[in-house]
């Protein structure tokens, strides 16, 4: 049924391959996006294009493939395929109230909610708003979840959406940056190899070619001659930012993460949350048990390190400005407190932000933090990186 598809992107000028039609339809297979056109249209473009040059030809071609999806009515959908009961229960659970959902479990179960649903969706020509006071969902209280208020905490929301809460009432959990990525991390090495500097000290363990053919030239035999290894010694210690509104450039961090593995030798990394605070961590999943004082990165590692921060620095100003301002705990000093100690230790320090360069003064505690760094931000891209090079060379 995509073969159209398909061809409608050869048309358009994109060289797309069977063999990147038949992965495509391989990951449709095992479920990858279900039921979701938003998530549809990103597969399919990461699958199909290998060229961000191919991306307006790309929207071009699926916009004429797909036209008229958006216009079928929902309850169709019901009707014509076989929904998971998860989804469609999570979904009455929006629509229909407490009382609504007891009575029809009361007179026919399973069978009945869906009718009701369905008649719901035919019914509900508009959106609903929830309230302004109480804690709850949809609506402008600063209290709970799915809603908009521009200071708030959020109370039972798995997910940020607008960046807008102070507080975070959820524990939440993170995952580490991936440092294996490969693709699309070669002309970040490139950019990072301005920082290197090679050096030769430790056992003989490569071999001297040009000293093994010279004194094999002059003793008459093969005379083998070995010298140190040579590698980069530059000394990081890398701060990481994860969670929050940096789940949305977590390829573009894993990317550069992979790249620093494998040009440092001597890679020191931390994971922080929005602002450095009392205490840093190395491993997401162990993050509440598991955390390393900051003091004691402050001490163990020298001032010959290059010290650089990786975030978006997109918070709320009081978690940079204020003693309790932190997003998910109380902290007994400031943010900005934190970074000028961090700055006094490592004189050689940098913060790369992952928003484009253009969007920084839109966001106040983005310009806070660039003040606290004395305009040592850049942009992390390959021109930004190379700009941090030359500052931290």
């Amino acid at each position: 049924m995509f073969l159209p598809f398909f061809e409608a992107l050869r048309r358009g000028g994109i060289p797309v391959s069977l063999r990147e039609y038949l992965a495509f339809l391989e990951g449709l297979s095992a479920g990858l996006t279900t039921y979701d056109i938003d998530g549809f249209y990103y597969f399919a473009r990461t699958a199909m294009v290998k060229d961000e040059r191919h991306l307006d030809r790309f929207d071009r071609a699926f916009a004429a493939a797909f036209a008229g999806l958006e216009a079928i009515p929902p309850e169709a959908v019901l009707d014509a395929v076989d929904l998971p009961s998860g989804w469609l229960e999570k979904l009455a659970e929006k629509l229909l109230t407490p009382a609504e959902r007891a009575e029809i479990k009361a007179l026919g179960g399973f069978d009945a909610l869906m009718q009701a649903l369905r008649d719901r969706l035919a019914e509900q020509k508009g959106r609903h708003q929830g309230g302004n006071k109480w804690i709850g969902t949809a609506g402008t209280s600063p209290f709970g979840a799915f809603g908009y208020n521009p200071e708030g905490v959020r109370i039972g929301q798995d997910g940020s959406r607008h960046q807008r809460a102070v507080k975070v009432w959820d524990k939440r959990e993170f995952r580490d940056f991936d440092d294996t990525i490969e693709l699309g991390t070669r002309n970040i090495k490139i950019a990072l190899k301005r920082l290197r500097q090679w050096a030769r000290h430790g056992a003989d363990e490569e071999l001297d070619l040009p000293g093994t053919i010279r004194a094999s030239a002059e003793a008459g035999y093969i005379d083998i001659r070995t010298r140190p290894e040579r590698h980069n010694a530059v000394k990081v210690v890398l701060f990481l930012d994860v969670g929050g509104s940096m789940d949305a450039h977590v390829r573009l961090v894993e990317e550069l993460f992979s790249a620093a593995k494998s040009e440092f030798k001597h890679l020191e990394h931390y994971y922080f949350h929005n602002c450095l605070y009392e205490a840093v961590w190395r491993n997401n999943h162990r993050r509440w048990d598991e955390t390393t004082p900051t003091w004691q990165v402050l001490n163990r590692y020298g001032a010959d390190y290059k010290c650089i921060f990786v975030g978006d620095a997109a918070m709320s100003p009081y978690e940079v400005s204020h003693p309790g301002g932190a997003n998910e705990h109380w902290n007994a000093e400031a943010g900005a407190v934190w970074l000028n100690r961090a700055r006094a230790q490592w004189p050689a320090h940098v913060w790369l932000n992952p928003t484009p360069e253009g969007d920084w003064r839109y966001t106040q505690s983005t310009q806070m933090i660039r003040e606290v760094f004395e305009d040592r931000m850049y942009p992390l891209t390959l021109e930004g990186i190379t700009r941090a090079m030359k500052v931290l060379g």
